[in-house]
């Protein structure tokens, strides 16, 4: 079949027709490159970016999107460098939010304690000197306007995910 269509273009072509552009190269939105670095080489790459004096609250919000949009969880050095530029923006809600992102990458609720536990601990004392809470001490964790109504379908076993008492909630 393509080479059908090929054979009918250069037809049209032969016959003083004039040639159209029906296509454009795209260009990849992601650059490969980075994806083939070592993994010393990518960390440095975005501690040296975030590490910059003048940088400022655009750049620091394109370097964490840059690092979201890669299939890896960054290494503590990395979350430290951009709680660092984050807190030199003066941006506190992205801290939150890169925190935040950073759990939801570390996958289930098995890994979550794991990865995401090690990675706070790690960089819990940068947290403390840079004044910091994580999320889960500010109780973003937990829905704020959850309130669960036994007259619509409710699972048994989100009464345990939200460590309620089911008998609380009977009207």
């Amino acid at each position: 079949m393509a080479s059908l269509a090929v054979r009918a273009a250069r037809s049209i072509v032969s016959k003083g027709a004039r040639q159209l552009s029906t296509t454009s190269q795209l260009n990849h939105a992601k650059d490969d490159i980075m994806e083939k670095w070592a993994p010393e080489k990518f960390d440095k790459h975005f501690i040296d970016y975030l590490s910059r004096p003048e940088i400022d609250g655009w750049e620091v919000r394109k370097a964490l999107t840059e690092l979201h949009d890669f299939d890896v969880i960054p290494d503590p050095k990395v979350v430290e460098a951009a709680l660092r530029a984050c807190r030199r923006v003066n941006d506190y809600s992205l801290t939150i939010r890169f925190l935040e992102a950073i759990k939801i990458k570390c996958g289930g609720q098995k890994n979550r304690e794991v990865v995401y536990g090690y990675i706070i601990q790690q960089v819990k004392p940068v947290l403390d000197e840079l004044g910091i809470s994580t999320p889960e001490e500010l109780g973003m964790d937990k829905p704020e306007y959850f309130i669960p109504q036994p007259e619509y379908w409710w699972e048994k076993k989100w009464y345990t995910d939200y460590n309620l008492d089911k008998k609380v909630f009977q009207y």
